[in-house]
């Protein structure tokens, strides 16, 4: 009787529990050594840094990720070389930007898009669960970056396009005309923005529905990009769900309103075909941006997973970057059917890895 009563006394009482000091140790065996000179590691971003964004501008490089529900929101990295990159700031840095209230940690900020024009950074993102596209700018993509203007469109994966002609572009994913044929049947829309009234004008354009081929029902086309190379107006797009389906695929155009062709030997980058439980595996390949890089050849950027035991993934998903190959007559692909994304690879311009003061190789984190 003594007892109980003691423990219901203590139970009643309120308790705090404080930490004076905490250690966490980590090792990867794919890390053990340093890549060599000239070569750098995949991922590039270790540990959920997923639907990564790049742009150049001069000799510098932005890279910006999702953050979901946490804050402050969408981190901004900056290199010289695309191998070593340093968190900056972010652009949702302000609680009075944007409401979270309420939201689990998978909703918020999804798949932003960084880009520069003018001596201005646009950076348009969606409130996943708030069903809002935004823009905010900065003159500097440290920081500060601006309230958000809300775009007035549904979907998600916005990704802004400053064309030849001084026209400005965004694509996204948003629901097909009509009535969808299946469950995930998703379309990529096209509509212009009028960057002097900060706002989009003109109709909401199908430029891709469904992904390469609609007749096999492709999964959630998202993740749009818009580029031009060689007179083509290229999109390349994530196709099949962001799990071991994960792809990349690609469809261009002589005009920026299509029609877009999908390229015959899509998709340019997945893993789907190869076995997760192998030796040093990635999977969940997607969800990617291309870049010029400083030794005027195209990488690209995406996002993938580093499974543990086949299927559990306590990284995330991380930002790994690849070499792109063009073909003669004018497609980018990434790797070939089978082929594995390497954990080791030859750097831009001979680049090599610097040791990070911040996260020190397989070192403590106190």
């Amino acid at each position: 009787m003594a007892m109980a009563c003691l423990a219901n006394a203590l139970a009643s009482e309120k308790t705090v529990a404080a930490f004076d000091w905490f250690e966490y140790s980590g090792k990867d065996p794919s890390w053990e050594s340093g890549p060599g000179t000239g070569k750098y590691h995949n991922p590039i971003l270790a540990g959920f840094y997923p639907d990564p964004s790049i742009s150049r501008v001069g000799d510098d490089f932005y890279l910006a990720n999702s953050s979901f529900a946490y804050f402050p929101g969408i981190p901004i990295f900056h290199s010289k070389d695309l191998v070593n990159w340093k968190l900056i700031g972010h652009a949702i840095h302000r609680p009075e930007q944007l409401n979270f209230d309420g939201l689990d940690v998978s909703a918020g900020l999804w798949a932003p898009s960084i880009k520069f024009h003018d001596g201005k950074f646009y950076m348009v993102c969606t409130h996943q669960y708030h069903e809002e596209n935004f823009l905010v700018t900065a003159e500097n993509p440290a920081g500060p970056w601006s309230d958000p203007v809300m775009l007035g469109f549904k979907g998600c994966d916005p990704s802004m396009f400053f064309d030849d002609d001084g026209r400005v572009w965004v694509v996204n994913s948003d629901d097909p005309e009509g009535k969808p044929l299946y469950k995930e049947h998703k379309a990529v829309r096209l509509q212009e923005f009028d960057p002097k009234l900060n706002k989009m004008v003109g109709p909401r354009k199908v430029v891709v529905n469904g992904g390469v081929d609609i007749s096999k029902k492709p999964r959630y086309v998202e993740g749009p990009h818009i580029f031009k190379r060689g007179g083509w107006y290229y999109i390349i797009c994530a196709e099949g769900g962001t799990a071991l389906g994960h792809s990349e695929v690609v469809f261009r155009s002589r005009k920026v309103d299509g029609p877009y062709e999908p390229w015959s030997e899509n998709p340019i980058l997945t893993q789907r075909d190869i076995d997760p439980g192998i030796t040093n595996a990635v999977t969940c390949t997607g969800h990617a941006d291309f870049v010029i890089g400083p030794d005027d050849n195209w990488w690209v950027v995406f996002l993938a997973c580093r499974p543990y035991d086949r299927a559990f993934t306590p990284m995330g998903r991380e930002t790994f970057m690849l070499p792109v190959k063009w073909t003669e007559d004018g497609w980018p692909t990434v790797l070939s059917k089978g082929e594995r994304v390497p954990l080791v690879c030859d750097s831009p311009k001979g680049a090599s890895v610097k040791p990070s003061e911040a996260f020190p190789l397989n070192g403590s984190f106190t």
